[in-house]
């Protein structure tokens, strides 16, 4: 067996649209929620969402492109440009050897409502011919392995919210058993508009605050839905072999994945939490590790009701009750949102960050303890902190549960 390290980051995200500028803002508590621009949404009853700001696709794109590549596919390769240049990798890897595993957990919506649209009002037969290849879910990993030469293995996942961080703990797998050297792990998602907005209002999922200053509340018991958000964040894991031969910059190591199912319903977590509590104890097996106090974690988080309080109820099954108050925990949603089948990898980074530096983002816009969320939820203020480990957790609509765990070299 293989051990594999982190040697990239990249991302896209509401607070900033690299890693240093992401990093920086979530440490400060800052929050990236404004009312919506993308689309007219006065007659919707959700008024706030966390969207990408200032993007420059150019960065990453030649402008031919633009009009045959979704907009979550330029997310995807914009994160995976910045953490391919952050590992230096480009050109030290076999391509046979260098792998891609970007998934989505809804594809190309924007293009799919625009496109419906030229269907409805000029016929069938105008629709565009590049709607197939930018709406369906894998052609973002598809896209970046084009843009990279990565020939190796390849595994676009679709898991809903849980996409990104199954990405990462497959790709860890496929590394650690010897099917790569190297490989681009993550998600990105763009589905901010009426129709993806619609959507999650009408299944109760989305908050309808019209404050932007009080919408996303994690933990607090306020909360009444998450915010819908948009981006991308895609890691580097490679052989710690490869990363050494090659003398690459190693960010940590990544020892654990827990992947489980509720089994139970479409869009509610098991009462019990049976599916999370498997997953966080499937991560600390596979790492040979015990959780203790140098433990951080970075909850999924997402600001609804019964997200909130299962996932502490599993927090405290995983641990045992009388360690689950010891770690601190924080949600980074409360500022960036929910990006969907990207916030795996974006809520990856925010782990491997704090690992790094010694600093736990916090639960920005924590006001109303709630008796069924009673665990240290690092509230406000971010809080220097000497970790060991940081473990990311993700969960999606179907019951998916997913989990990777990082250490310190």
């Amino acid at each position: 067996m293989k051990r594999v390290v982190i040697t990239g980051l990249g991302c896209i995200t509401p607070v900033g649209n690299d890693v240093e500028t992401f990093w920086g803002a979530i440490t400060a508590g800052k929050h990236g929620f404004t009312s919506v621009t993308r689309f007219d949404n006065a007659n919707m009853k959700a008024k706030v969402a966390a969207e990408v700001k200032d993007f420059n696709a150019e960065l990453y794109l030649p402008k031919s492109d633009f009009k045959r590549t979704d907009r979550h596919q330029m997310f995807a390769v914009a994160a995976a440009t910045q953490a391919v240049e952050d590992a230096g990798i480009q050109g030290a890897v076999d391509p046979l050897r260098f792998g891609v595993y970007v998934g989505s957990g809804i594809g190309g919506l924007d293009t799919m409502v625009a496109q419906a649209e030229v269907m409805t009002k000029r016929g069938a037969d105008r629709v565009s011919p590049f709607l197939i290849p930018m709406m369906i879910a894998n052609l973002a990993a598809g896209l970046v392995a084009i843009k990279f030469n990565a020939k190796g293995a390849n595994l676009p996942l679709v898991s809903a919210c849980a996409t990104a961080t199954h990405s990462i703990g497959e790709a860890f797998r496929a590394i650690k058993h010897g099917y790569a050297d190297a490989i681009l792990a993550g998600g990105a998602e763009s589905s901010l508009n009426a129709l993806g907005v619609g959507g999650f209002t009408s299944a109760q999922a989305l908050s309808t605050s019209a404050d932007p200053d009080n919408a996303s509340m994690p933990f607090d018991k306020r909360r009444n839905g998450f915010i819908m958000g948009e981006g991308a964040g895609i890691l580097v894991l490679e052989s710690y072999e490869h990363a050494k031969a090659r003398n690459a910059k190693i960010y940590c190591e990544i020892v654990g994945y827990g992947n489980t199912c509720d089994a139970y319903h479409v869009t509610a977590p098991h009462p019990k939490a049976e599916g999370t509590v498997n997953m966080i104890k499937q991560a600390f097996q596979e790492s040979q590790l015990a959780p203790d106090e140098k433990l951080y974690i970075n909850a999924h988080g997402t600001s609804t009701p019964l997200n909130d309080a299962t996932e502490t109820l599993a927090i405290k099954r995983a641990v045992g009750e009388q360690l689950a108050y010891k770690i601190p925990i924080s949600s980074t949603k409360s500022m960036i949102g929910h990006l969907l089948g990207a916030s795996g990898g974006v809520e990856a980074i925010a782990a491997v960050k704090a690992l790094e530096m010694g600093i736990i983002p916090p639960t920005a816009n924590y006001k109303e303890p709630d008796p069924a969320c009673d665990l240290d939820y690092v509230p406000n203020t971010a809080r220097p902190y000497a970790i060991d480990k940081a473990f990311s957790t993700s969960m999606g609509f179907g019951g998916h549960n997913a989990g990777v765990l990082f250490t310190k070299l």
